[in-house]
């Protein structure tokens, strides 16, 4: 037992050595070949995804500033319009990396099924491993997200001249 209280227990165990290792059936085989091209086709749809999410924002916010200058008192009326704009710009690079985990998935396990390669194998779990690690840290933040945003709706609320 490691004497660090932080570190993960399966560190520990991916390091030892005496760990018996598994071999993959033919049965978990097949599944692998079977879910290797769904997985490459999601990751290919999440690109496009997260292209068309900066595509949309960019072109957003380029016109929402086109519409308004900065020396004139419309300006301050196309800011929120810009502002969704960004928001679609900051959903596609965070649309992006988790494409990109999935895309590197499928595509390793395509390689590992070709060569049988455990290198092959081990590259496409860590892969996975890093989308599922992005997509919990990305739960953690929207977690963390909302209990600021009712604090800030309630005080909006209570703040409105019309309360």
């Amino acid at each position: 037992m490691s004497d660090n209280p932080w570190q993960s227990p399966h560190a520990e165990a991916a390091a030892d050595e005496s760990v018996p290792q598994g071999i993959l059936t033919p049965l978990m085989v097949r599944y692998l070949k079977e879910a290797s091209p769904w997985i490459r086709f999601i990751g290919v749809l999440s690109y496009i995804g997260a292209g068309l999410f900066a595509l949309m924002g960019g072109f957003f916010v380029i016109a929402m500033l086109a519409r308004g200058s900065l020396f004139d008192a419309e300006f301050l009326s196309v800011l929120p319009g810009a502002s969704m704009g960004s928001l679609y710009l900051v959903a596609g690079v965070l649309v992006f990396f988790p494409a990109r985990f999935t895309y590197g998935f499928g595509t390793k396990l395509r390689n590992y099924l070709a060569s049988n390669g455990e290198k092959d194998l081990e590259e496409a779990l860590r892969h996975n491993r890093a989308l599922w690690k992005f997509n919990g840290i990305l739960a953690i933040v929207y977690l963390a997200f909302f209990p600021l945003a009712i604090a800030g709706f309630v005080i909006a609320i209570f703040s409105s001249p019309a309360f």
